[in-house]
């Protein structure tokens, strides 16, 4: 039988995997913050609203299903494709800022994947209550193996749960960077930026990106450091 002794693993230097993990998604949150404060200073030569851009870029893809609604927030930004809503927070909704009509372009980007029945979309929405039963249930599993005397199989389970996080993360990315990419084509075609705004709003939406790698690669961090303290462990 084992301790308290046991929990003091976590003490242990792999703990400088989540603070690495910690540090590289604050870098990342800072990061997107300052480029959109800085892009949200260039006003759009065509002034149109994050709000009017939005409406103009669902209609030109033959999209009349879905709404578009201001929430509160500051970059709360995002797109259901449940109820078929656009959300755009107060920093977005209302300006005419390079920055805003960029992130307001990028969840149309979703909502032209959802009409297009984008893999990776589908695929995502499919694990998402799988991810977060796994996330809830990961660490109990992991605590409770520990305490019936290092059940491996019971910590083993915990840890594949912990992984569906990764899981999502990972297949995550494709979904965004695709609705960047949409976006700004789309921006191009309908003349709604001109090629130097085109260039700050592609900054803008790459520092958001980073988000997104920044989160998948501290929740690896993460799962290895679990594994290297609970995988595969035997104890007498």
């Amino acid at each position: 039988m084992y301790g308290y002794g046991s929990f003091y693993n976590f003490l242990d230097p792999t703990f400088l995997l989540v603070i690495a993990g910690l540090v590289i998604s604050g870098l990342a949150s800072a990061y997107v913050n300052s480029t959109f404060r800085k892009y949200d200073e260039f006003r759009s030569s065509r002034g149109v609203t994050g709000t009017q851009a939005a409406e103009y870029i669902l209609h030109s893809q033959g999209i009349h299903d879905v709404g578009v609604q201001k929430i509160a927030g500051d970059l709360t930004d995002n797109y259901n494709s449940g109820n078929k809503m656009l959300s755009l927070s107060e920093a977005t909704a209302q300006s005419t800022s390079v920055a805003a009509i960029g992130v307001a372009a990028h969840e149309c980007g979703h909502a032209v994947q959802d009409a297009k029945n984008y893999i990776p979309l589908r695929l995502r929405a499919a694990i998402v209550p799988v991810a977060n039963i796994g996330s809830t249930l990961s660490f109990p599993l992991i605590m409770l193996g520990v305490i019936m005397s290092w059940n491996q199989m019971l910590i083993n389970i915990g840890i594949l749960a912990f992984s569906l996080a990764l899981l999502f993360q990972l297949v995550t990315l494709p979904v965004e960077f695709d609705a960047s990419r949409r976006a700004l084509s789309i921006l191009r075609e309908g003349n709604l930026l001109s090629e130097d705004e085109l260039a700050g709003a592609r900054k803008v939406l790459f520092a958001a990106a980073l988000t997104y790698v920044a989160a998948a690669l501290a929740t690896f961090l993460q799962l290895l450091r679990l594994i290297l303290l609970f995988g595969n462990r035997n104890r007498d």
